[in-house]
């Protein structure tokens, strides 16, 4: 069955509203072998996704390499649209120059259709229209399709986009899940608003959402995971009575699983959505894809999960 698309922002560039996420190409996540990467683009590719992102920072290249290569040996160039991301210390007018052409050549191709900047140079001091302006030249030069941002709240937003004199910022990737909200509160009316596209990063909370964990099964991570505050006892123990048990109920309704759910429910939240759940695994990803098929939960069932996040409380204050 086909995916429903959405265009990124107004590039003019339609994606699936659901993506495959690369963060998993990493030592945060483990997945470090190639033919495993492999498979799970295959899959993406299989079950319809055309969309990928990835990050200069996943496994220090590691993530564009194995992205760059199995696209090239699939020959499915024409399919994906590839994004990935600068990060904040990356961003000197010169850096940004040379990460790009560093992405191109890992990446293999000749453009990349969106560039993001993963977060601002917080502690670099590097003026906003300094790198702005050059993804804009990156534009104009053919190397980057589209500019993107991340982790960008509406008051730097404004300003980063004040910076580009024929461009525009085309989306704002977030962390965006039924426990972490907080993107509603500014950030996706902005979008709304001004016509921006949502990129939700972690929209299973690492995995809280799938309903494979409960409190009496809660593993010894090893990974990105081992020191999260949704998994502390106090946090985990009040997600899942709260939502994931709702979660749970919902989905036996519609013969999904919870993360199919949970996905679709971010998807109907607002039609500026894109959601990128990574996949340590075919089985996953194959999944996945089936939140961005065409079936939707009823007013009833999105309000009932609606109800059940909005009673969550949770704290990162968790030592």
């Amino acid at each position: 069955m086909a995916l429903e698309k959405r265009e990124l922002g107004s590039s003019g560039i339609k994606v699936t509203v659901v993506g495959l996420g690369t963060w998993q190409f990493s030592d945060a996540w483990g997945v470090k072998d190639y033919a495993t990467a492999k498979k799970i683009i295959t899959k993406a590719l299989e079950a319809g996704i055309n969309f990928i992102d990835t990050a200069i920072v996943y496994g220090q290249g590691l993530s564009e390499e194995f992205v760059g290569r199995a696209i090239k040996e699939l020959g499915a160039r024409e399919h994906f649209v590839i994004a990935t991301k600068i990060p904040g210390e990356f961003l000197a007018y010169g850096d940004v120059f040379k990460a790009t052409r560093r992405s191109l050549r890992r990446l293999g191709v000749d453009s990349i259709d969106l560039m993001q900047v993963h977060w601002p140079p917080a502690w670099h001091n590097i003026p906003t229209c300094e790198y702005m302006r050059a993804l804009e030249k990156l534009v104009n030069l053919g190397l980057i399709k589209a500019i993107g941002v991340s982790n960008f709240a509406p008051e730097l937003l404004d300003s980063a986009r004040a910076c580009l004199a024929r461009e525009d910022v085309v989306s704002n990737q977030v962390r965006y899940n039924l426990v972490e909200r907080d993107a509603e509160k500014e950030i996706i009316p902005y979008a709304e608003a001004e016509g921006l596209s949502i990129i939700a990063w972690s929209p299973l909370a690492k995995g809280v959402l799938t309903g494979k964990y409960t409190p009496d099964n809660l593993p010894a991570f090893t990974d990105v995971r081992q020191n999260d505050p949704l998994f502390h006892p106090e946090n985990f123990n009040a997600i899942y009575n709260t939502l994931v048990k709702k979660l749970l109920e919902v989905s036996r309704k519609y013969g999904k699983t919870p993360a199919q759910v949970a996905l679709k429910w971010l998807i109907q939240a607002s039609d500026t959505v894109i959601v990128i759940p990574g996949a340590k695994n075919e089985k996953q990803v194959e999944d996945n894809a089936v939140a961005g098929e065409n079936w939707y939960l009823s007013i009833e069932d999105w309000l009932t999960l609606e109800e059940a996040s909005r009673n969550l409380r949770i704290s990162r204050v968790t030592w």
